[in-house]
């Protein structure tokens, strides 16, 4: 039988039909942001001979299923706006994690695995593509029970370890819609200030991770004029298309993939979507490859920027909650915080706006507020960057850091902030 018979074989006229393969107790897993399969996840909620299973996401770009609990339990691996909610009122649970350990921490905790994944449509030898994913699916395709796919159009086909073959899966739909976009996020002039200084921390031949948002927008503004630069990620934004096209880009300093961007998966616009498709520049990874902190040290002079709530005196950073209630999870803050920290002249950059609430908090303070999580350990913290300037900590002692966080604060807060650091006996 040809691989196109074996398609039209598996092809179901409808989602709900495609999901009819799984069982009650199933414990459902599906890939992070675009790979999620929206209709898949949509029927399982009409299946009537569901109970006790179990559906695990992470960072859904879609509100949270509306189901029976004792059906389908929902659990999130990071929360969106909406399973922020759902999370407080105990709809929905959240699985603490490094991103990294995602693979392994689903091996242990879950049974039964079916996987659901958003995919490009099949090529010629019978392979789909996890499209702008590798993440934790990948890793879990040889040992699921079942794997059913949700082909759409608009998912780029790219290359790595983000491969599907039509003799794995057990059922397919065809689902095509437009990808989802990123926002337009505002640039403020704090974000361009913060992007100025930690675009003068990195150099040429630099190995870059990154992320999304207005901080690393403005970073990625002023390393256009940069040369010989990597990108070594977990996801890719859309601003990398920027500095390809100034010719920042040459990855060949990449250990895992020798003049390749590589990630474990991508989120950004159309833009970034038409330029990763069947774009051989682009290696997609597993999360515990590309997240391992021993790869990551294998990096010479890569240079990690992450985002934080709030940074104590210790240095210790919270990126999770907010005033003790859960805002996000881990991610792969602290995979790449130690990496960096392992790497011959790594440097691991944590960026915050000196205050929140329009000026009203500051963003230094001198103890964590309580109920909040150390996201990142004040050993595996380098540079802290405000609109106020850098803080270096590595090498620092606590009176060290404490008068340099001090000094990046808003000029408003110092003397409370000092006053305070007296009380701790840290001045």
């Amino acid at each position: 039988m040809s691989v196109y018979e074996k398609y039209k074989d598996k092809l179901k006229n409808s989602s709900l039909e495609a999901v009819h393969v799984v069982e009650a107790g199933d414990d459902i897993i599906v890939p992070l942001a675009l790979g999620e399969p929206p209709s898949l996840i949509k029927a399982l909620t009409h299946h009537e001979g569901l109970k006790g299973n179990r559906l695990f996401q992470m960072l859904s770009l879609h509100p949270v299923i509306e189901v029976d609990p004792e059906k389908i339990k929902v659990i999130s691996m990071f929360l969106n706006k909406d399973e922020r909610r759902a999370f407080s009122t105990n709809e929905i649970d959240l699985l603490p994690n490094h991103f990294s350990d995602l693979p392994s921490i689903l091996r242990l905790a879950t049974k039964n695995r079916v996987l659901m994944a958003t995919v490009s449509p099949m090529d010629e030898n019978g392979y789909f593509s996890l499209g702008t994913n590798c993440d934790y699916i990948a890793p879990l395709l040889d040992e699921a029970k079942t794997i059913i796919l949700e082909v759409n159009e608009y998912m780029p086909r790219t290359y790595g370890t983000n491969q599907v073959h039509i003799n794995d899966v057990t059922s397919i739909v065809e689902h095509h819609a437009p990808l989802v976009e990123t926002p337009e996020v505002p640039v403020r002039e704090e974000d361009r200030i913060i992007g100025k200084s930690i675009a003068g921390l990195i150099n040429d031949g630099d190995t870059l991770q990154i992320g999304f948002g207005a901080i690393p927008n403005a970073i990625m503004d002023y390393l256009k004029d940069h040369r010989d630069l990597g990108i070594y990620t977990e996801m890719i934004p859309d601003k990398v298309v920027d500095l390809y096209e100034s010719g920042a880009i040459s990855n060949k300093s990449n250990p895992l993939a020798l003049g390749r961007t590589t990630a474990t998966f991508a989120f950004g616009t159309k833009r970034l979507y038409d330029f990763m498709h069947e774009n051989k520049d682009f290696c997609m990874l597993p999360v515990d490859e590309t997240n391992d902190v021993h790869n990551i040290a294998k990096i010479d002079d890569i240079v990690t920027i992450n985002a934080t709530v709030e940074v104590d005196f210790l240095g210790q950073c919270n990126s999770e909650t907010i005033a003790g209630r859960y805002y996000s999870s881990t991610g792969g803050q602290a995979d790449f915080g130690i990496g960096a920290r392992m790497s011959k002249r790594g440097k691991g950059i944590i960026c915050l706006h000196s205050t929140a609430k329009e000026g009203t908090v500051s963003k230094i303070v001198p103890t964590l507020a309580e109920g909040s999580v150390v996201t990142t350990s004040k050993n595996d913290v380098d540079y802290v960057v405000t609109e106020y300037g850098v803080a270096q900590l590595r090498g620092k002692t606590i009176r060290e850091r404490t008068e340099a966080l001090i000094g990046i604060a808003h000029p408003k807060f110092r003397e409370e902030l000092r006053s305070k650091a007296k009380e701790l006996g840290y001045l």
